[in-house]
């Protein structure tokens, strides 16, 4: 899953904890780490927010382009 790794990886390049990500989102720390291990997937208004939150495009999130 493409998601899973954009998410973790834009929110270590930022130095940000899954704690930090998930304040600026607006869901919890839980919800971030199945984010990541690719359990789950944000919907699309979550995408919305964590685009704000780690500075990128819904596009790259969702792997549709390069940033």
């Amino acid at each position: 899953m493409i998601i899973s790794n954009r998410i973790k990886e834009m929110r270590t390049e930022f130095g940000m904890t899954q704690s930090d990500l998930a304040k600026q989102v607006g869901c919890s720390q839980s919800m971030i780490v199945r984010w990541e291990k690719g359990e789950c997937e944000p919907t699309a208004s979550a995408i919305l927010r964590l685009s704000f939150a780690l500075k990128c495009s819904c596009d790259y999130l969702l792997g549709k382009s390069d940033y």
